[in-house]
């Protein structure tokens, strides 16, 4: 049976394709505090939290990575099973591109659990686990693409994500810039293209500073647009939030584009948290492209 609801345990089940970084995933959670088991049997999810809810136990964030390969059909009644236990449930699904899981598998020299070898049934084993875990991916909070993040990169998207910031119930906030030159976000719910202000890098003392710069973001918001844009953003996102929480969303990801994502996407970012923080949410903020 599950144990009586009302725990104050949080869970995050970290999932997905195998070579998105779930174990990565297990090991920067762990650095941010939580308690962390990887490559865990979907089965055995119950009795690691039944043992984190026990009345003695000092664990109260735990974070499961669940092995996939031939798991896939334990995953749902796990996730479940979590979500009667009383516990604080979110689930992260990790995954990249094809051509990318592939490079990977050929660098590390590891075994697809699905494939035979060769690259072209470890195409096809890709392909399978997209499908098989297409479920399961539905099921997620936060759904992550690691096509285009090194290690540092996720470690600090899982920062934004998972560290212990909050300050109350409601709508976990990320506010991320980006260069449209690098590709869009795809994890993100809503982006703003700020491609229409002036681009401070045709400024010659501005091009080597960034958005971070107090010369770069006063050149940024001095700009009647931006200031006009704000206000629209803050309206706007303000009837949003509550329909996203009504709608039980744990975490919401708002991404600004400019064409390199290190001068107006980064200073308008900076700023629209601060007019988040008027609307009573505390965003975590990340700079995907600012020094690329």
């Amino acid at each position: 049976m599950p144990p009586s609801p009302g725990s104050k345990t949080e869970v995050v089940v970290i999932t997905g394709l195998s070579g998105a970084g779930r174990s990565l995933a297990a090991d920067h959670l762990e650095d941010l505090g939580w308690f962390a088991i990887d490559n865990l049997p979907p089965k055995l999810a119950p009795k690691v939290v039944e043992l984190a809810q026990a009345p003695k136990s000092s664990i109260t964030r735990v974070a499961l990575a669940v092995g996939t390969g031939h798991y896939q059909d334990e995953v749902l009644p796990m996730l479940a099973w979590l979500r009667s236990s009383g516990a604080q449930v979110r689930v992260l699904f990790l995954e990249a591109a094809t051509d990318v899981l592939v490079r990977r598998f050929d660098h590390t020299r590891r075994r697809h659990p699905l494939a035979d070898g060769d690259d072209q049934h470890l195409v096809s084993a890709i392909g399978q686990e997209r499908e098989l875990l297409a479920p399961v991916r539905n099921e997620a909070d936060v759904v992550l693409d690691t096509s285009a993040l090194n290690v540092h990169e996720l470690r600090r998207r899982l920062g934004t994500l998972f560290a212990d910031t909050r300050t109350g119930p409601g709508v976990q906030m990320t506010v991320l810039s980006f260069g449209y030159k690098h590709g869009l976000p795809l994890d993100a719910d809503i982006v703003f293209d700020c491609r229409f202000l002036p681009n401070p890098h045709y400024v010659e003392e501005l091009r080597p500073l960034t958005g971070l710069h107090p010369p770069v973001s006063e050149y940024v918001l001095a700009q009647p647009t931006a200031q006009s844009f704000l206000q629209d953003a803050e309206r706007m996102l303000g009837r949003l939030l509550p329909a996203y929480i009504d709608e039980g969303r744990a975490y919401l990801t708002v991404a600004l584009g400019c064409t390199g994502g290190q001068h107006r996407s980064v200073a308008m970012a900076e700023q629209l948290a601060v007019v988040l923080r008027t609307l009573g949410v505390t965003p975590g903020v990340l700079h995907r492209d600012v020094h690329k």
